[in-house]
């Protein structure tokens, strides 16, 4: 998708709002850079200082993430995870557990009628990374494919909403799983989702919520 070379009028606002849409078309996914300031320049066709303010109102809100010398990248799909991010960054661990279980309960519910068989392939893909750092004793690397696994059910449940909020809490997340486990990998403190993998497989709502509901209560007690 080409960017829209705005009108005069609000020139920083349109450029904004261009931006955004290559954003949230996925166009420029999560993680990638976008173009150089002079290619901006040249599609868009307007000035570098409208550029640049543009790009420094994206930087400011946390959409955007400019990385001296390397570029500028996409950090969240809006301002939305961005917000909410520095909100859970200042709330205590069990809060933020709190409202994980509530989140993550009702999109396995969700994902269990809406996943896809692509969602499946990815969701069996991060589970199978997981047993495979857990059984190496690689900590980071399961802390990482279990963050992703569970990024992968909430996207499953197909409400852009519930995925943008949750963007917020994949930080809190790594740490909470981080904190269960401890300095290193021990049967004693691991977690099993194959549960919760058959039940989102099998499309069993009640399933997937129990399963969901169990082993978060292994991270938090009632």
């Amino acid at each position: 998708m080409p960017l829209a070379s705005p009108s005069r009028t609000g020139l920083v606002d349109q450029v904004i709002a261009s931006m955004q849409q290559m954003i949230s078309t996925h166009e420029w996914p999560i993680g990638a850079r976008i173009p150089t300031e002079p290619e901006l320049v040249a599609a868009l066709g307007v000035g570098r200082n409208t550029v640049r303010e543009a790009v420094r109102a994206l930087s400011h809100s946390g959409v955007l993430e400019a990385r001296q010398g390397d570029g500028t990248y996409v950090r969240a799909p809006s301002e939305l995870p961005a917000v909410m991010r520095r909100r859970v960054a200042a709330a205590e661990l069990r809060s933020v557990i709190e409202v994980r279980r509530a989140y993550e309960t009702e999109a396995a519910r969700l994902a269990a009628s809406r996943r896809t068989s692509d969602d499946m392939n990815v969701l069996e893909r991060a589970c199978a990374a997981r047993d495979a750092a857990w059984r190496a004793g690689d900590l980071r690397e399961f802390v990482d494919a279990d963050v992703a696994f569970h990024l992968a059910v909430v996207d499953a449940a197909k409400n852009p909403l519930l995925s943008e909020l949750y963007v917020a809490f994949a930080d809190l997340t790594r740490d909470s799983v981080a904190a269960v486990i401890g300095p290193e990998l021990r049967d004693d403190n691991y977690v099993d989702h194959s549960q919760l993998l058959e039940a989102l497989r099998a499309q069993n709502a009640e399933a997937a919520m129990q399963a969901t509901a169990c082993f978060l209560r292994e991270i938090l007690p009632d």
